[in-house]
């Protein structure tokens, strides 16, 4: 009561107070239901009613839907876009550095995903004020598109320059294809300005990276294994393998018989006879290459007898059980020791006689699956690897660039496949010499080769390799300040980096950049160091990289550049090297080649397959030179399926074209041609951190929510004919106090659309522009508003008041939703009153909204009214809320201080309350008189009212008496408040009388 009688009702509405509401419910309208003054026909007063009017259509369809888009990119300025901001001043820039898709193939529905959420981000970042940094770029090199461009020539009888220049114009076809794409999708960028890692000048800032992690010892030249290719007949990266997870194997166990007890074996079994280790591997053509059996140094170990022959084996204690299931008899045991009293074990090679081999301590051994001792084969194991290298063990190659034996692997294998045929024969081997325990097949994940999809082997050849584990702890560093979207996807950045302690960067394929080395004919030894790498670098910035193929070798190497080399001999002493650099570096070192300097990213958007791809080479890199990571932040989305949530692919017949969606196929009925803009919505709605779905059904909701959202925007452009907001806007505090309301929802709006950008949100933006539109302006604002829009004067006041709201909401909303359907927005923009001709939304900036239009004490006000309608409508449901007056009944207190603010007299048939009410006419009194009638329907309930953070609460109780009104309907306005049928009501008579 102090607060009533001190401030009163103008300060309740002060902006500096704060209120704590709940929302008003919705009634149940639509911006397009006509109001009953639209639905008179050709009566006599049609003409004096303002009915819409637009050329805005409602829906745009086939041809004429394509065209439609075309011609907005044209008028529009779309091209030129890019370059437009790039030249304005700005205080920021925003830099989204553009990760190369890969020029081997036609444009899908996965570069479409990737590259609209990208343009989505820039183009908002672009409103906002920012400068935006976006070069799109492409991956050129690499072995899938010099297969593609040689087809069924192979490589027999061309020379290294014939392939090179066969595989530059299939990419360079593939790099059209994907422009032109990628432009028809509104993609905002200068496409006359992309980079390519073809390019002299991108190929030559390859190399200086190159270098400096040459001359920091990073980079080295060594002879150990790895992942090969016998389909492709080169090194692979393991970003290069897709893992088969119904790979099938033929397992083996089989047994090394033990030569020399270890001594505290032989102290404790005595004469019990020939003792053999078991061994189990799912790869028995790497047993003729065996150099040792580990086992896991702090695990228990048992010689057993098998009751069905007696035999002794020697096996991890842990396993014993699952192994007398597997073997269908009983082991018995007669010692058990720890792994460290094996050591000093020596077991015979059961295929290779008089060979030795040891047993030894290794940290790998697990217990999970086999016997607890590993076969192992340094030359064709990673792990295997690392216990030759600390035992300094023989790691020697027994396996050809085509996946088949060689002559060290003995003339019965010599030439074999070692996938197929040779494994067969190493299997039979055993068998032969009773080493093979048991075979069966073995379903697991394998390493195939992304591109021929065929299995892989592991064998050592000499390349040159990264070291990885110099650079991981400084990678974890740098990476655990940037931001990763989303978050879970921090762990498997982390893994990838975990599993690889080098990195294999040479290819032995001619479709790439070489690696500028030179080896010296008679020792072999390599020469690079920063004299002979600085010369090339300049080369290939000039020539680009054939000419390490076209130049003579003096050109290469120049006697000038040979000096400055300790002992360099003469040049006719070297030869150029062959190979080429993996393209995970090409790309990798694209920070350097387009952002270039200290320049860094504010993020970089791609698909989580760049987890162990991209994200990692560029980190790895940047890492190496700059000791930072490349980028600020990192999103990460997911693949696109099948509606059906299949894997797309030719043979399923489930393949999506985005070209068939934005034209449609040859049968409109079956494909029809949705446009860009769903493509786009298809886009921004999608969860896109879970697998993506794309079909007809998720089509058909894209193309029918923009149909719904064109409905809204066709009815605030024609409710704004002949409306110019320059001149006729209404200041807010002039305003109904219901336009102000929505001033302030809209204020809300926009800062919830700001922040659901700003957090790579365009799904949470189209939720927010839905609730928007459905919750606020269609079953609330409009349904509430149309009669003062159709029926009042056309420059008054009230009329003014709301057409200056509908423009700042056609505005909002049409800025709000220009990132994700630039087409859209810019087609609206195109009718919109209040700007000048030749005038583009995407130069003027995102939504406007004024710190004015933030009044708690108005959205209190206002919201009060709607729970009382609310209680009202509940009370009437299925009849026409125009058919009755209403008497509201509101205890003395600030609620009823804030609802007579809607209603300067007792009763009113026009005033703001009523027009909130839909009613005939309202009262507003203290207590409800005694002589309702009898037919009067009573409903009640309370608001409560918080002020200035609880300090003062009121819950204040209300009554509503509503009762059919006596007055006869308007035969202009179609409301409830002529004294005859016959005769308009004195507003519209009014008005009538004017207009002669």
């Amino acid at each position: 009561w102090w607060y009533v009688l001190i401030v009163g009702v103008g300060a309740l509405l002060h902006p500096a107070l704060s209120f704590n509401t709940s929302r008003c419910q919705n009634v149940s309208s639509t911006e397009g239901t006509v109001h009953p003054a639209a639905a008179q026909g050709a009566g006599p007063y049609r003409d004096s009613v303002l009915l819409p009017r637009t050329e805005f259509p409602m829906k745009l369809t086939g041809q004429n839907l394509i065209d439609r888009e075309v011609q907005i990119q044209q008028e529009c300025g779309f091209a030129e876009l890019y370059s437009w901001q790039r030249e304005r001043k700005a205080k920021k820039e925003y830099c989204l550095h553009d990760g190369p898709p890969y020029a081997n193939g036609d444009p899908h529905v996965g570069h479409a995903l990737n590259k609209i959420l990208k343009d989505i981000q820039n183009r908002f970042e672009m409103l906002r004020g920012k400068q935006v940094h976006y070069v799109p770029g492409w991956d050129c090199h690499g072995l899938p598109i010099e297969l593609k461009a040689l087809g069924e020539l192979g490589t027999s009888g061309l020379s290294p320059l014939q392939i090179r220049q066969k595989a530059r114009e299939f990419a360079e076809g593939a790099i059209a294809r994907q422009r032109a794409a990628f432009q028809r999708w509104g993609v905002m960028a200068d496409w006359d300005k992309c980079y390519y890692t073809f390019d002299g000048t991108y190929e030559a800032a390859q190399l200086k990276v190159f270098q400096d992690m040459h001359s920091k010892g990073l980079i080295y030249q060594d002879y150990k294994p790895v992942f090969w290719s016998p389909s492709s007949r080169t090194a692979l990266a393991e970003a290069e393998l897709e893992y088969n997870p119904q790979h099938v194997s033929k397992a083996i166990y089989a047994t090394f018989a033990l030569a020399t007890l270890p001594p505290k074996m032989a102290e404790a079994v005595g004469e019990l006879g020939s003792i053999s280790v078991l061994v189990w591997t799912t790869q028995p053509w790497t047993i003729p290459a065996n150099q040792a059996v580990c086992f896991m140094p702090n695990a228990q170990y048992s010689v057993v007898k098998r009751r069905d022959s007696s035999q002794l084996l020697l096996v991890a204690t842990e396993r014993v059980s699952s192994l007398a299931t597997l073997l269908s008899t009983e082991l018995e045991s007669v010692g058990t020791f720890t792994g460290t009293e094996l050591e000093g074990g020596v077991c015979q090679h059961p295929t290779i006689p008089k060979k030795e081999v040891p047993l030894l301590p290794a940290n790998f051994v697990t217990m999970g699956k086999g016997t607890g001792l590993v076969h192992t084969a340094p030359a064709h194991g990673m792990e295997d690897y690392s216990v030759a290298s600390h035992f300094k063990l023989s790691v020697e190659c027994i396996v050809d660039e085509e996946g088949r034996f060689t002559e060290l692997a003995g003339p019965e294998l010599q030439s074999l496949s070692v996938m197929g045929e040779g494994n067969d024969t190493v299997i039979s081997m055993l068998k032969a010499v009773g080493s093979l325990v048991k075979e069966e097949e073995c379903v697991h994940s394998y390493p195939y080769d992304w591109r021929s999809k065929e299995p892989v082997v592991i064998r050592p050849s000499k390349q040159w390799f990264i070291d990885i584990a110099s650079l991981k702890d400084k990678a974890k560093e740098v990476l655990a300040k940037v931001r990763v979207i989303p978050e879970s996807a921090r762990g498997s950045l982390l893994a990838h980096l975990d599993r690889r302690p080098y990195w294999c960067i040479s290819r032995q394929r001619s479709w790439g950049v070489p690696i500028p080395v030179f080896y010296h004919k008679e020792t072999g030894e390599p020469l690079i160091n920063k004299h002979t790498v600085s010369h090339v670098t300049q080369l290939f910035s000039e020539k680009g990289s054939d000419c390490w193929w076209e130049l003579p070798l003096e050109s290469l190497l120049p006697p000038e550049v040979l000096k400055k080399v300790s002992h360099p001999g003469e040049v006719t002493d070297y030869e150029r090297g062959d190979d080429v650099l993996d393209i995970w570096f090409d790309s990798g070192t694209s920070w350097a080649a387009v952002l270039g300097g200290e320049a860094l990213a504010d993020v970089y958007v791609e698909g989580k397959d760049q987890i162990g791809g991209w994200f990692q080479s560029s980190l790895l890199t940047s890492v190496a030179v700059q000791k930072r990571a490349p980028y600020k932040a990192l999103m990460i989305h997911d693949f696109v399926i099948s509606e059906k949530g299949e894997k797309m692919s030719k043979s399923l017949g489930n393949i999506v074209d985005p070209d068939t969606v934005i034209h449609g196929g040859e049968d409109p009925s079956v494909s029809p041609a949705y446009g860009v803009d769903v493509l786009r919505w298809w886009v921004a709605e999608s969860n896109v951190f879970s697998e993506v779905q794309i079909g007809p059904n998720v089509l058909n909701s894209a193309r029918d929510s923009i149909n719904k959202l064109r409905n809204t925007l066709k009815f605030l452009l024609g409710n704004l004919q002949g409306f110019d907001p320059r001149t006729q806007a209404v200041d807010p505090k002039e305003m109904h106090y219901i336009d102000q309301y929505l001033l302030h929802l809209l204020r809300n709006y926009s800062m919830k659309m700001t922040d659901a950008y700003n957090d790579f949100g365009a799904g949470r933006a189209i939720r927010l522009l839905q609730a928007f539109i459905t919750r606020d302006l269609s079953k609330f604002y409009f349904s509430i508003i149309k009669d003062r829009l159709y029926c009042d004067p056309e420059d008054s006041l009230g009329r003014r008041s709301c057409q200056t709201v509908l423009e700042e909401i056609l505005d909002g909303v049409t800025r709000s939703i220009a990132p994700i359907l630039p087409h859209l927005a810019e087609e609206v923009y195109l009718h919109a009153p209040g700007h000048n001709e030749g005038e583009t939304l995407f130069r003027s900036g995102w939504i406007k909204s004024s710190p004015v239009w933030r009044r708690p004490g108005l959205e209190e006000a206002v919201e009060g009214a709607c729970a009382i309608r609310d209680s009202f409508l509940s009370s009437i449901p299925g009849r026409n809320a125009a058919e009755y007056e209403l008497t509201i009944e509101i205890e003395p207190g600030l609620l009823f201080e804030l609802i007579e603010s809607l209603q300067d007299e007792p009763t009113s048939s026009s005033s703001q309350l009523t027009e909130l009410m839909m009613s005939s006419q309202t009262t507003l009194t203290s207590a409800l008189p005694r002589d309702l009638p009898a037919d009067a329907l009573i409903s009640n309930g309370s608001f409560l009212i918080n002020l200035e953070g609880g300090v003062i609460r009121e819950d204040s109780a209300y009554q509503v008496a509503a009762v059919p009104t006596s007055m006869a309907r308007c035969p202009r306005c179609r409301r409830y408040t002529s004294s005859s049928p016959d005769c308009p009501c004195p507003r519209c008579q009014t008005i009538l009388t004017r207009a002669q």
